[in-house]
């Protein structure tokens, strides 16, 4: 394969994996600062409207709090429900949220950074296999 389709492909390779780190890294510095520099609250957990019944509990519930300026949010998990971890109906949850923006809200005791660290991981991955992908085809020239 010529040299300079190889470079393409592995530019455009390269420029995916690094849009993934960005992503995730992005991911991580919210859920930090949310974490960090927000206002804790104790959150409601409640089933979303159209769930039959207990036994079919949604992934991501509902979750119900007062903000500083007593506002009444409600907000869809950013965490789902998990056998380890059950959002049951009438739980009470430590939810931090950002002043500025309500709706950002992250759940303590819940860590949500491993899809951030995989994508972080996978995109250097392909990072590092397009930039060995280019050495290679240039050492055979």
């Amino acid at each position: 394969m010529d040299v300079g389709a190889v470079a393409v492909l592995a530019g455009i390779t390269a420029f995916g994996g690094m849009l993934a780190v960005l992503v995730g890294a992005h991911g991580l510095h919210r859920t930090r600062r949310v974490r960090e520099t927000g206002v804790p609250v104790r959150a409601l957990v409640k089933r979303r409207p159209g769930a039959a019944h207990e036994d079919s509990a949604p992934l991501h519930p509902l979750l119900q709090f007062v903000t500083e300026d007593d506002r009444v949010m409600e907000v869809v998990s950013p965490v789902p429900a998990t056998r380890r971890h059950p959002f049951d109906h009438g739980d009470d949850v430590l939810v931090s949220y950002d002043p500025a923006d309500p709706r950002d809200v992250v759940v303590h005791g819940w860590d949500h950074s491993g899809p951030e660290r995989a994508f972080i991981a996978g995109g250097a991955l392909v990072v590092l296999l397009s930039v060995t992908l280019l050495l290679v085809a240039i050492a055979s020239r």
